[in-house]
């Protein structure tokens, strides 16, 4: 998928900023749909999938983070936040929620075109049917590296586009550690403590999905002074 022919969902309340966010985005080369609040998104998301959204926090009724983590619940949709909260503990808030990106108001709109081009072009490539599957074993939990899918039996794990990205970044090198910085890099993310303290929270929540006690982790490990490392069977 090109930057080109993405599908993007624009969900705001302001009329003004949804409009001219469409009129925008139309014109680099998007198709966007937009929705005026989160019911009006849930019922737009019943037909239709996206290949990104693009969600304000402060909505009136179900709040931007409100609707990213009921959409983390079946949706790995990634979706990048606007709010015009910036502070750092506002992010982190953010990336719990299940966001891949954040971007604080009021924003350059060549900005933003940067930023969801980035995240789009993190997205796993998906590969060619005949491809021979790889597989790493964490457990019951296993990772197919060429499809960039989890699964733990018969039934799929779902991803978060940054999670994914993360599968693919500690599957190519299992059992080596991986540096905070070098993830943020290796993320897209621009550099810094804040950015770093995302990235724990990121992995906090993969922990969750492939570790049988996500506080004591025997596969996605810790190692003191060196980042983290992913430890299959």
């Amino acid at each position: 998928m090109s930057d080109f022919d993405a599908h993007l969902l624009v969900v705001d309340d302001d009329e003004r900023i949804r409009t001219l966010l469409q009129k925008f985005l139309i014109r680099n080369g998007f198709l966007v749909t937009a929705a005026r609040d989160a019911q009006h998104a849930r019922r737009i998301l019943t037909g239709l999938d996206f290949d990104m959204i693009i969600l304000d926090v402060m909505m009136p009724g179900e709040d931007g983070l409100s609707l990213c983590r009921s959409l983390r619940e079946t949706k790995t949709t990634p979706i990048l936040l606007l709010t015009a909260r910036g502070e750092t503990d506002a992010r982190i808030e953010g990336f719990e929620a299940g966001a891949d990106d954040y971007l604080p108001k009021p924003f350059e709109p060549k900005e933003l075109l940067l930023r969801i081009n980035a995240v789009l072009r993190r997205m796993p490539d998906t590969p060619a049917e005949d491809s021979m599957p790889k597989i790493l074993h964490l457990g019951d939990i296993r990772y197919d590296l060429e499809r960039g899918e989890m699964w733990q039996g018969q039934d799929i794990v779902r991803l978060t586009g940054t999670e994914m990205l993360l599968m693919k970044i500690f599957s190519a090198q299992p059992g080596n550690p991986i540096s905070r910085a070098k993830l943020v890099e290796e993320l897209g993310r621009d550099r810094g403590q804040a950015q770093e303290r995302a990235v724990d929270v990121q992995i906090t929540r993969l922990r969750r999905k492939i570790e049988s006690d996500p506080k004591q982790p025997r596969y996605l490990q810790t190692v003191r002074g060196a980042g983290y490392m992913l430890a299959p069977d």
